[in-house]
């Protein structure tokens, strides 16, 4: 039986601090321009900050989405996120959004911003996040 593409983290490994999404952009994702609806990027913030604190996370607020080019019916998106710092219970996460097109390879960072997640716990309170490993 083949070796799984994953392995299961134990506490010994470092925590994933990035995350990463890949999507094509069909047209029941454009709005009437022709042009990407937002929520890739918060989900991706989702994602990476919920990996790294193995906690249920949750978005406290955007700050500073700065929207550089538009994304387009056809291009391949791929957006990153990476968790950058660690407060008690918070987590900030930024994100770029990347388009590429598939028949050149030309890749244009498009979006970049920046998300506060909180990490619960079980009762919905907020709870410890783990530091990032420059900080312990």
């Amino acid at each position: 039986m083949p070796e799984p593409l994953s392995s299961d983290h134990s506490r010994s490994e470092p925590r994933p601090t990035e995350a990463r999404l890949l999507n094509m952009v069909f047209p029941d994702n454009t709005n009437h321009l022709g042009t990407l609806f937002g929520g890739q990027m918060d989900m991706a913030a989702f994602i990476a900050a919920s990996r790294y604190a193995r906690t249920t996370v949750v978005t406290a607020r955007s700050e500073q989405v700065d929207f550089n080019l538009p994304i387009h019916k056809g291009d391949l998106v791929e957006v990153v996120a990476r968790v950058v710092k660690v407060g008690r219970s918070s987590m900030n996460v930024d994100v770029e959004v990347i388009t590429e097109n598939l028949l050149t390879g030309e890749r244009k960072l498009c979006t970049r911003g920046h998300f506060v997640m909180i990490a619960l716990d079980p009762l919905g309170r907020p709870t410890q996040a783990p530091p990032l490993p420059a900080e312990q």
